[in-house]
């Protein structure tokens, strides 16, 4: 029996009713570009997340640059961003006009290490990305001292974050912007590409829809010149009525996490996610790490156990990055790509899946 490592029409199944009478709504009304359909869910996650303020745009990378020329920094400012993520994150700074700075990350919940920020700022610094990456918050109390301490913007980048929580807080309600995506892989995902931003800042908030609807409120009324990047009204009805199941598929997941973490334990050659005593880790990824990755990728998959790995490349190693003055640092992240591993998680499986998978990884390590 396969395992799957996402099974979105599975979850398409369990809430069909749901998702198909919003659809059908959207077509009998026509309500294509913004409309009744996105401002409902914009208050909707809004009041979900706890802000004052939520912008729907065309996807998460679109939010990410929205975010940034939001803030108005100067011309060629650098940007701390870890070097562990997607490049959606890097990439929106050097295609905004900036410079990308990689950190550090903590080997154990692999997000931003503070430390690691505080040693990469200099006078151009002007802002921070804490990216809270695999569905684990990072440390924002320290993350947020150090930019107060040095007069830095902080965007939080809540792609695969959706309901995590920092000592109880919402990520997303801590620095200036956060940026989401709702691709459909994600803990709460759309039919198609789909994002978000989310403030507590009027002006802000005021800004970026500007910037994402060609610079104007009115029709016609355009003060700057923007981009087209809206929410369009089927992926807003589609998380509407997904909206309310997502507590629901987190606490499934964090179950599903508890149980591979015992069934996991004491394996010498594998390296356990940390979750920090102050996060709720949502579990958008679980990702372990071995030196045997391909092989035990192999193995598993004989199995029927899909896997997936997130990301084979630090950033700074990339192609795209091979003229970068950190191309060739020595940062962790750089150690630790060849080592991760993403296993199958999500509310499709039930905990004899996990059990399944666990016995697996440990015949291989036995064997």
């Amino acid at each position: 029996m396969m395992i799957k490592f996402l099974d979105l029409h599975a979850q398409y199944m369990s809430i069909k009713s749901d998702v198909d009478a919003a659809i059908a709504d959207v077509i009998a009304n026509s309500a294509f570009i913004r409309g009744p359909h996105v401002a409902r869910f914009e208050q909707a996650f809004a009041d979900w997340i706890g802000v004052a303020h939520c912008v729907g745009v065309a996807n998460g990378t679109d939010a990410l640059e929205i975010a940034i020329e939001a803030l108005d920094l100067p011309p060629g400012s650098e940007i701390i961003v870890p070097g562990n993520s997607f490049i959606a994150s890097s990439e929106a700074v050097s295609r905004s006009g900036h410079a990308v700075v990689f950190a550090d990350a903590d080997a154990g919940s692999y997000t931003l290490d503070p430390e690691s920020v505080r040693a990469k700022i200099t006078p151009r610094t002007r802002a921070l990305m804490a990216v809270h990456l695999y569905g684990h918050p990072c440390d924002m109390k320290s993350l947020m001292a150090i930019a107060r301490e040095h007069d830095l913007r902080v965007i939080e980048d809540c792609a695969q974050a959706h309901g995590a929580k920092f000592n109880g807080q919402n990520v997303g309600t801590c620095g200036d912007l956060a940026t989401w995506s709702f691709y459909p892989g994600k803990n709460l995902g759309a039919f198609g590409d789909a994002g978000a931003l989310t403030t507590q800042d009027a002006g802000l908030a005021r800004r970026a829809q500007m910037i994402a609807n060609h610079g104007r409120v009115g029709k016609y009324d355009h003060e700057f010149e923007g981009r087209n990047s809206r929410l369009d009204g089927l992926q807003a009805a589609i998380l509407s009525a997904k909206l309310p199941h997502l507590e629901g598929w987190i606490d499934k997941r964090i179950a599903l996490a508890d149980s591979y973490l015992v069934g996991l334990a004491d394996i010498a050659e594998v390296t356990l996610p940390v979750r920090r005593n102050w996060a709720r880790q949502v579990y958008h990824l679980f990702v372990i790490r071995t030196g045997r990755r391909l092989e035990l990728a192999e193995y598993l998959k004989a199995r029927g156990i899909e896997t997936g790995v997130h990301y084979p490349t630090a950033l700074p190693r990339l192609k795209a990055y091979r003229n970068h003055p950190q191309h060739g640092e020595a940062l962790n992240v750089c150690a630790m790509d060849s080592q991760l591993l993403s296993l199958p998680i999500g509310e499709h499986m039930s905990l004899s899946d996990v059990t399944a998978v666990s016995e697996a990884v440990r015949d291989f390590f036995t064997a």
